[in-house]
């Protein structure tokens, strides 16, 4: 056994457990991989510049993964881990998963104040990630979709810096950057909360994995039990000027982690969701397939 790579996500879990020397505890050699990363990844470092932020960027969490990560755990969305597990990429961790906070925001003084106004506007969303797929799932109730409008404007970081800048009317934003956009006052039209799961690696040792899992689920239990002892941490998910912005001791704890079931239910159904909207070119779901992509 090796050192076990760990991708952080935007998330509180990983350095609590490293606080409370919780991997340590379950006897893990791991490091963070936090630099580095792709327009997929959304780890501390995954930041841009604040005067580099792209026009558009056709490439997410799925095409990054796809890629193989150069890491023996890393997270995103569901819809995402999902279909890349099925292409033989690593397998899905079917033991646990975690729900973020997300939403679509508008500016304070925009005119836009309804979800429904939001038809024929585009939304800043990251390409085949979470937001993507997220938001047409958030609008779908109050619009049809052929009149969900998206633009593809990379990084959590990079939609939050042009939703303060004007330069985006409507962006979904979901764990640190909400909690920005919530601070400053830009209004959520539509609540777009989701799921994220677990990509394990090819090669990622079973016994260290479920050492890591051990430790996140402990993490999990101090921020339940003080939350506000821990947002400090928020300050590592955000560029200098993002969080000059904001106090995070006003922030929410964010992603918690489900230690539950991934369950052939649940893959088949957002199998047959991303093929019935014709995203990402995945079959629907087969009984077969939950079993050979999913580590159960």
């Amino acid at each position: 056994m090796g050192t076990f790579r760990i991708q952080p996500h935007t998330r509180l879990q990983e350095w609590v457990a490293q606080e409370h020397g919780y991997f340590a505890e379950e006897g893990l050699e791991y490091e963070f991989q936090t630099d580095g990363l792709s327009s997929g990844a959304y780890a501390t470092s995954a930041v841009r510049s604040a005067d580099s932020v792209p026009v558009e960027i056709r490439k997410g969490a799925f095409e990054d993964m796809s890629n193989e990560r150069a890491c023996d755990v890393s997270a995103a969305c569901h819809w995402a881990v999902n279909a890349v597990a099925g292409t033989g990429v690593g397998k899905m961790w079917g033991h646990a998963y975690s729900i973020t906070p997300s939403g679509v925001f508008v500016a304070p003084d925009s005119d836009l104040q309804r979800p429904e106004d939001l038809a024929g506007v585009d939304v800043a969303v990251g390409y085949h990630s979470g937001s993507h797929y997220s938001t047409i799932q958030a609008l779908e109730p109050f619009i049809p979709v052929e009149q969900i409008s998206l633009s593809f404007m990379g990084l959590p970081n990079d939609r939050l810096r042009r939703l303060l800048r004007g330069e985006a009317q409507a962006a979904s934003l979901f764990g640190a950057q909400c909690y920005v956009a919530e601070q400053l006052g830009y209004r959520k039209l539509a609540d777009a909360t989701f799921a994220i799961g677990f990509l394990i690696a090819a090669d990622a040792d079973l016994d260290d994995t479920k050492k890591y899992f051990r430790a996140l689920q402990k993490a999990q239990v101090a921020i339940d039990l003080h939350p506000q002892r821990y947002l400090q941490y928020w300050t590592r998910e955000m560029p200098e000027d993002i969080a000059a912005l904001v106090d995070v001791r006003r922030f929410g704890s964010g992603e918690r982690i489900v230690f539950e079931q991934y369950t052939r239910e649940m893959y088949d159904v957002t199998q047959q969701w991303m093929h019935e909207h014709g995203l990402l070119e995945v079959a629907p779901g087969k009984d077969s397939a939950y079993a050979s992509v999913v580590l159960v």
